[in-house]
């Protein structure tokens, strides 16, 4: 098993490679980055659509096993993956899990492993939801379904996967944050508080793996034009139809344009998510970044990640949680 300094003993050349890795802007990495990933086995959330759909292509292109996991089986895009995975050679088992599910996600992983025959090396926390408007508006029925699929869905799968995990002495979790996990935009409902939420729960998850060589690899992206426009917009309208006028009064203007978001004016390359988690998946165990900022255009939160790792070291860097907290930030 590595030691709680594992990190420290990478070579710097590899330390510079993670910093280049933490920020990506360009549009084009998608195309250009071919790592190898033959011989890793990767589950994937939320793979009907956007970024969880093209990386489960994109990671078994690349040579991986992959098991695209959605819910509410059969569904044409399940047929369609199955299909492409026949007509391509390509290793990916479609299995059903919601995450909202204890039973689903607990069978789902069973089942992949029993495919894998072993613990899976991967796991790709993707599936996510939107629900947008004022947080006064936000009713229970909304706000327990975004934590609970955002949040709990993501420490359901953590917890179904890490037993293996631990017991092979390795592990990669990835989850899927936002940079709305780091800063906050009004009137975005209670998705900044999820991504938050997720955040912190994954970098303590990291400190806490550490001493069984299960590395922890947070992806923050833009805004990117994938199918998360179209399902936010049918949350949305669900919640402003329902929602009391009690609390709709206070904001006319943003409660009239609830629902009608269309994701226009982004043109970013959606592929630039899975290719920069394939680089993170490909890198030596022990030089992975603990956040990477990916986005076709600003990346308002790289300078509030600095800080909070720079904080986190001077507050308990040489306390007796220092190797923890020194080998997740990659101090020697």
């Amino acid at each position: 098993m590595p030691t709680l300094t594992r990190r420290s003993l990478m070579a710097g050349a590899a330390v510079t490679g993670v910093l280049a890795a933490t920020t990506t802007r360009a549009q084009g990495d998608a195309v250009v980055s071919k790592p190898d990933l033959s011989g890793k086995s990767i589950l994937i959330t939320g793979c009907s659509s956007g970024f969880g759909r093209l990386g489960a292509e994109h990671y078994a292109r690349l040579g991986a096993k992959v098991f695209a996991t959605m819910r509410n089986l059969p569904r044409p895009e399940a047929d369609e993956l199955r299909q492409l995975a026949s007509d391509d050679d390509l290793d990916i088992h479609v299995i059903e899990i919601d995450v909202l599910s204890d039973e689903q996600v607990t069978k789902g992983v069973a089942e992949a492993e029993r495919i894998n025959g072993g613990p899976i090396d991967v796991l790709v926390n993707n599936a996510g939801i939107g629900i947008s408007g004022p947080v006064e508006v936000q009713d229970m029925e909304a706000t327990d379904l975004i934590f609970g699929t955002n949040v709990l869905g993501a420490h359901r799968m953590a917890r179904a996967v890490l037993p293996g995990m631990r017991k092979q002495g390795s592990g990669l979790v990835v989850p899927i944050s936002s940079q709305l996990g780091r800063v906050i935009v009004p009137y975005a409902g209670h998705y900044s508080a999820t991504k938050f939420a997720l955040e912190a729960m994954s970098e303590q998850l990291a400190y806490e793996l550490v001493p069984h060589g299960i590395e922890v690899s947070i992806i923050e992206p833009g805004g990117y034009p994938t199918q998360v426009w179209v399902n936010r917009n049918i949350y949305t309208k669900a919640l402003k139809d329902r929602a009391a006028e009690i609390h709709t009064t206070g904001y006319p203007r943003v409660v009239a344009s609830m629902g009608e978001e269309d994701g226009s004016g982004r043109t970013a390359n959606p592929l630039d998510i899975p290719a920069a988690i394939a680089r993170i998946i490909a890198m030596p165990a022990g030089t992975r970044p603990l956040r990477s900022a990916v986005s076709g255009g600003n990346v308002p939160q790289t300078a509030i990640n600095a800080v909070t790792a720079e904080t986190q070291l001077n507050w308990l860097g040489n306390s007796g949680y220092g190797p923890l907290i020194k080998a997740v930030h990659n101090v020697g």
